[in-house]
């Protein structure tokens, strides 16, 4: 195909696909979450503590209504924690798994911006092999050079925060039922 065929007018790549992630600062690297996963994003506040969750499950907060658990990114990777400064934040985002929709907060560094990603700046994720899970990376990209390092929300809240909290609340039934 030519490349009068694959550019439009402006030489923008009209077959290439893009999607839009939100970015966020964490330990110094940038990672990003899909824009249409997220439902807002607050300063960070009170958080009420819950009995027998995991440490990076700080506890709950409301929301229009709505009890939100916060999760602590920076200790869910293994990061060294640190204080809460000004740029921190909480960005909520709606997880989908097999049978409902959730809710939950991401306290992170600093949000960073919005950024369009082609297809063709899209790598896939490295193979650690077994030593490493990496499962909850859809893949990396390269913007103005900078590395970003995408996210698949739904798999890190299900499969590694989700399933945690759940364990935690029958266990917490167990003890008072």
């Amino acid at each position: 195909m030519s490349a009068a065929h694959e550019t439009g007018v402006t030489g923008v790549d009209v077959l290439g696909h893009s999607e839009q992630y939100l970015t966020f600062i964490l330990g110094g690297e940038e990672y990003g979450v899909d824009i249409l996963k997220v439902q807002g994003i607050q300063g960070f506040g009170k958080v009420t503590p819950l009995p027998h969750t995991p440490e990076f499950i700080l506890g709950v907060i409301n929301i229009r209504g709505a009890i939100v658990p916060i999760v602590d990114l920076r200790m869910q990777f293994k990061m060294e924690s640190i204080p809460v400064g000004a740029t921190t934040v909480i960005i909520v985002v709606k997880v989908s798994s097999e049978d409902k929709e959730r809710t939950v907060g991401l306290v992170v560094d600093a949000v960073s911006e919005v950024h369009d990603v082609m297809d063709k700046d899209r790598k896939p994720t490295p193979d650690f092999g077994t030593a490493v899970n990496a499962k909850f990376i859809n893949g990396l990209a390269t913007i103005d050079d900078r590395m970003l390092i995408l996210l698949d929300i739904d798999y890190l809240i299900n499969a590694g925060v989700m399933e945690m909290v759940d364990n935690a609340s029958n266990k917490l039934e167990d003890d008072h039922g």
